[in-house]
């Protein structure tokens, strides 16, 4: 069994971001003519590879998509004090955006091309308060009902011990990507 320490999941961070840049990958908007075609697994692996632009957001919340698979999607952000909140820890919104960006991410992979979603619903409860000494925290995101209309999904925040921070579930609605 391999151990992973805070270093190894920093190391993956970094490495994961500089794939994406090393293939021309920046932070943007993606065009609608650069989606034509591609299921969500796919997009979102052109995102990693950095053949399409990964969120701007990932750069301002320091988060990663390191990891994309069928009906699941694996985030790592390191929180920052930029993160924080008045009362000295990382604001909920932090983990909000993480857990949401790998419970989305998760449903959307499994999506074929033309289909698309949103979040409906986002219920998270924190469990432990993070603070930059915590390290690396990953989210993990696994699909538990995909629909046509509706889709669920569920994930959870540890770090690299196992110990966990957040979990959450998610309902999103599944549409057809209108034709411009």
């Amino acid at each position: 069994m391999t151990v992973t320490t805070a270093i190894d999941w920093s190391v993956q961070q970094v490495a994961s971001l500089q794939r994406s840049i090393a293939g021309g990958g920046k932070p943007g908007l993606v065009r609608m003519e650069q989606l034509a075609g591609k299921s969500g697994r796919e997009i979102l692996e052109a995102m990693m590879s950095g053949e399409l632009p990964y969120p701007p957001m990932n750069e301002t919340m320091n988060m990663t998509l390191l990891e994309v698979g069928d009906g699941r999607a694996v985030f790592q952000g390191i929180p920052l004090l930029q993160h924080y909140n008045p009362l000295g820890s990382v604001h909920g919104g932090w983990f909000a955006t993480l857990l949401d960006s790998a419970l989305g991410c998760a449903v959307q992979t499994t999506l074929p091309a033309g289909r698309s979603y949103t979040t409906a619903e986002l219920s998270l409860n924190i469990v432990r308060p993070a603070s930059h000494k915590t390290g690396p925290l990953r989210a993990v995101g696994t699909v538990i009902h995909g629909g046509r209309q509706i889709a669920t999904a569920e994930a959870r925040i540890e770090d690299e011990k196992g110990k966990l921070y957040a979990h959450a579930t998610t309902t999103c609605f599944v549409f057809d990507v209108p034709i411009v």
